[in-house]
């Protein structure tokens, strides 16, 4: 099956759809650097991104109309900064708002389905009328936008097409749903939006797939009962134990289903195996694993703990978020997370190497896909797209 990305940055979404089998025809970013790390581990033979056809350029200047309807999947994170909650909130307004080029893509190449990623940010109340808007333009591509036509206009002709019953012979099924990738077994808390459509004329049910993991489930192996602790060879004075009245709670009622699932992942599970940082790169005995001064606390900025899913990891508009992307241990002192822990706390392969400045390998880490989720949720399109296949 075939895949086109956009906006790709690191690769993070485009590697889970090549482990689990989809080809890429093109794999479009702008960013120099972003394009750089790419082709830095093409050149090393990486074998998820060995065989991308990288294309460095603005979406708005690539012509997709060549790819028309023989790609399956369409995927890939419109720049977020302007519905991030971090950033200056403009949203439609931004210039940085690829939306528009998203659907454009999708109307030129009629794909299967589409998948794209985006912050937390896009559903708060304030953009609620301009997501909407998104959602219809994904529905219906091919209701262009006119000339002398601002976007609340448009909209309107949007939802007078959707309530007529009517339907264009190009339209999509379009749902979304607000994930949080701690569910799907990556050790980190990162809320993401994920909008999947579907071509109407695949005509196959389907839904977001199933938590696989829990915060319930992490707390009862951290329990004296559980075996997080002696998994992990953590001296017993340094456990620490939840509450008995969470512990019953959690075993009792609505909570006692989550519980059944796998434990969240926490810190100490994605890192604990790469052994301390290295003070320079030259001694690095693991790629990306160097020690990066200059941490400190402040308020509302503490870091994360070992023995939990690490914070959402930040990119900022100017490098890494004072106080943002560090390790704190039980006695209170803290340090930034190396390239290589941040790797592992968004599931890129430890053979995929960062060049490059701490503060740019963290901005491209900040604002990548988690890979293990991207996979999960690819895994779940790619098998309605094989039963339409085969039913035809």
């Amino acid at each position: 099956m075939k895949s086109i990305e956009l906006f790709a940055g690191a690769g993070g979404l485009a590697m889970g759809a090549s482990s689990i089998g989809f080809t890429h025809p093109a794999v479009v970013e702008i960013d120099r650097d972003a394009c750089t790390t790419i082709r830095h581990n093409q050149e090393r033979e990486v074998r998820l991104v060995q065989d991308w056809n990288l294309i460095e350029s603005d979406v708005a200047l690539v012509d997709f109309s060549p790819w028309r309807q023989s790609i399956h999947l369409v995927a890939g994170g419109p720049p977020c900064q302007p519905f991030s909650i971090g950033g200056k909130h403009r949203g439609s307004s931004d210039e940085r708002n690829m939306f528009p080029q998203a659907v454009r893509v999708v109307r030129e190449v009629r794909p299967w389905a589409f998948v794209f990623e985006n912050v937390k940010g896009l559903v708060r109340e304030s953009f609620a009328k301009y997501f909407s808007y998104i959602l219809l333009q994904l529905t219906y591509p091919d209701l262009v936008r006119r000339s002398k036509e601002d976007w609340v206009q448009h909209l309107g002709r949007l939802e007078r097409l959707h309530t007529e019953g009517v339907e264009p012979d190009l339209h999509y099924r379009v749902t979304f749903r607000l994930l949080n990738a701690a569910d799907y077994g990556v050790p980190q808390k990162r809320e993401r939006v994920f909008i999947v459509g579907f071509r109407s004329d695949i005509g196959q049910a389907w839904s977001f797939p199933d938590a696989t993991h829990s915060r319930a489930s992490l707390l009862l192996s951290q329990s004296p009962e559980g075996d997080y602790w002696e998994r992990h060879s953590v001296p017993k004075r340094e456990r620490i134990f939840p509450e008995p009245s969470v512990l019953l709670r959690l075993r009792q009622g609505s909570l006692a289903e989550k519980a059944r699932l796998s434990p969240w992942r926490t810190v100490r599970d994605g890192i604990s195996d790469l052994g301390q940082p290295s003070r320079t790169s030259e001694a690095a005995r693991v790629p990306n694993h160097v020690f990066q001064p200059g941490a400190r606390v402040y308020p509302g900025h503490n870091g994360s703990p070992l023995d939990e899913p690490a914070k959402t990891l930040k990119a900022g508009d100017h490098g890494v978020p004072g106080g943002e992307n560090m390790l704190r241990f039980a006695d209170g002192k803290v340090r930034y997370f190396t390239v290589r822990e941040c790797c592992r706390l968004q599931t890129f392969p430890d053979n995929y190497v960062f060049e490059g400045s701490w503060t740019e390998n963290m901005r491209q880490l900040g604002n990548a896909v988690p890979v293990a989720l991207a996979e999960q949720i690819l895994r779940s399109v790619q098998g309605v797209l094989l039963k339409s296949s085969a039913a035809n």
